[in-house]
């Protein structure tokens, strides 16, 4: 007979590798708060717990889809945490230390597929704008249309940075001192966060 079956399958790899494929389709397709385990886990011909066993959360596939280093949701709190007027600050400060820690490699990789495959862009988006800068927005701008726009001109803005900083290297912007990067680009990227947009 030919009917397809669920559960677990033989070749745990092969099955893995599946799911992983499946979730890609799925958040690139409907975003994280649309897509669920369910969904995932029909589309890869398995049963849910499957996909729970090999990834356990929601939230811990999508990373592995992205083959994350690091949770960015992890770093909103003590961006958040603080006075309102040095907010960009401190999102320049952690990024900065982020992309030029040992797991920045793997960052600035995401970055590079973004650029190549559509479904990278699509999945980098998610990771990037629902994850750490649209939470960090909303902190700040109560109006969802608002918040929305500032996140997503703070992020034209770290995705240009990190584009002239890490993969086309251009000097002196390359090799600068975050300080020195805070200084010049901080300001910028406050008034995206907590100043006027032009709007009456």
């Amino acid at each position: 007979m030919s009917g397809r079956r669920s559960g677990r399958r033989p070749g745990k790899q092969g099955t893995r590798d599946e799911i992983l494929s499946a979730a890609r389709r799925a958040f690139a397709q409907s975003g994280y708060d649309a897509a669920t385990i369910r969904t995932v886990a029909e589309s890869a011909g398995v049963d849910p717990a499957l996909v729970h066993h090999y990834f356990g959360t929601k939230e811990k596939l999508f990373l592995a889809t992205m083959d994350a280093p690091v949770d960015p949701r992890r770093y909103v709190d003590r961006i958040i945490d603080g006075p309102r007027e040095r907010l960009a600050e401190r999102l320049l400060l952690t990024v900065l230390s982020l992309w030029d820690s040992p797991k920045g490699s793997a960052v600035i990789a995401l970055l590079r597929s973004s650029i190549a495959h559509e479904w990278s862009a699509k999945l980098l988006r998610e990771f990037l704008l629902e994850r750490a800068l649209r939470p960090i927005a909303e902190s700040v701008e109560p109006d969802p249309d608002l918040a929305r726009w500032r996140a997503n001109l703070v992020a034209a803005q770290l995705m240009g940075l990190a584009s002239m900083r890490y993969l086309l290297v251009l000097e002196p912007l390359a090799s600068a001192p975050h300080e020195r990067i805070v200084e010049l680009i901080g300001p910028n990227l406050q008034r995206y966060l907590t100043g006027g947009l032009g709007d009456s």
